[in-house]
């Protein structure tokens, strides 16, 4: 059988008969959130049963969820292999009043999703890819995240959330899955949610940036950078050594860019590491010319890792001397730090707890 969350309304309107079917199968899943095709009404019961012997919809399976007190929820997912993925919630903006316009604010979230089973890039700072790269996600398992969590916690079809593709995985090494979920993620039947609202994070496969960026997809470019020379790089992420820093930051500038956007170039601070003033010189030079914002992020540190924690005010010296020398730059807030909030984390756990 085919989860249905595979297709895009296009696809299926060629699969169901009369067409304007697969509009309204869409609005039922992605609007009203439901998971069987029973509770479907104005679908003929006919219809209905011949829908459930051919596709079912839902390829996730909920077995862990960990709050923090900040808020963000990391949950584990089971898929019907019975492999595991991580999904994660952020909470931006509390549902508050907005004394400007007068009005209710609402909430704003962002959520962090998987792209693969495993990675094969084996970051030396990442939980992910310890045990190995399994397979890569459907483009319908990569969706169904979203949909999962936005109905378990209210979030109502309406509400616009962001998405990052920077869960457990490389998302260009599973790039055909993933640019057909920024389609079905942006389908106004679906859950509406703008390219621009979608972010897809890469460690740095430089051809793979090339080919997203032919696709003109819409969706944002993020790049895991984490070091100003090769040789730390490579420390820190061995595919640096078949996608150097130059090759990225060319890659970058073929990039296609809306006006009013940038590419966001992730920095892991690790103390001792690349928290220096000497690697903040550096990296403004490197990306001279480009229209880039910098992400400076803590290391979550997690057991078993060699790396620690930078200090404080090591990263906010960082952080001004790259904004005083007109490279846009912010800290990201650490969230989910008293619970499993490294990649990977949650699922180490469970599988040493069911061991």
């Amino acid at each position: 059988m085919t989860s249905i969350l595979d297709m895009t309304k296009k696809e299926l309107a060629e699969e169901v008969q009369p067409s304007f079917r697969a509009n309204q199968i869409y609005q039922w899943i992605y609007q009203k959130y439901l998971f069987s095709f029973d509770e479907m009404l104005n679908l003929p019961k006919y219809f209905r049963d011949e829908l459930s012997k051919k596709y079912y919809i839902m390829p996730l399976r909920l077995l862990k969820t960990e709050e923090s007190s900040d808020g963000s929820k990391k949950y584990l997912f089971m898929l019907r292999d019975n492999f595991t993925i991580e999904t994660v919630l952020l909470p931006m903006k509390a549902e508050g009043f907005d004394k400007k316009s007068g009005k209710i604010r609402s909430a704003k979230y962002t959520i962090c999703i998987s792209s693969q089973v495993g990675c094969k890039i084996g970051c030396a700072f990442c939980l992910t890819g310890k045990n190995g790269f399994v397979r890569n996600l459907s483009a319908g398992e990569i969706t169904a995240q979203v949909l999962f969590v936005k109905k378990i916690n209210s979030i109502d079809a309406s509400r616009r959330v962001n998405i990052v593709y920077m869960g457990m995985g490389e998302p260009l090494d599973n790039l055909q899955n993933v640019v057909k979920a920024v389609g079905i993620f942006a389908d106004i039947d679906g859950l509406s949610i703008s390219p621009r609202r979608q972010t897809i994070s890469t460690s740095g496969l430089s051809s793979q940036i090339e080919k997203l960026g032919s696709l003109d997809t819409g969706a944002l470019l993020a790049i895991s950078l984490h070091a100003v020379d090769d040789e730390t790089r490579q420390k820190l992420m061995p595919i640096n050594k078949a996608y150097n820093i130059k090759s990225i930051i060319e890659a970058v500038k073929k990039f296609p860019i809306d006006m009013r956007k940038r590419v966001l170039f992730e920095y892991l601070m690790i103390k001792g590491i690349n928290d220096s003033m000497d690697s903040a010189k550096k990296l403004v030079k490197l990306l001279n010319g480009i229209k880039a914002k910098v992400n400076l992020i803590y290391f979550n540190p997690h057991a078993g890792s060699e790396f620690q924690r930078p200090n404080e005010k090591d990263v906010m010296a960082f952080a001004e001397f790259l904004n005083s020398h007109g490279l846009l730059c912010t800290i990201r807030q650490s969230k989910g730090l008293d619970i499993s909030a490294a990649c990977g984390q949650l699922k180490q756990r469970l599988e040493y707890e069911l061991a």
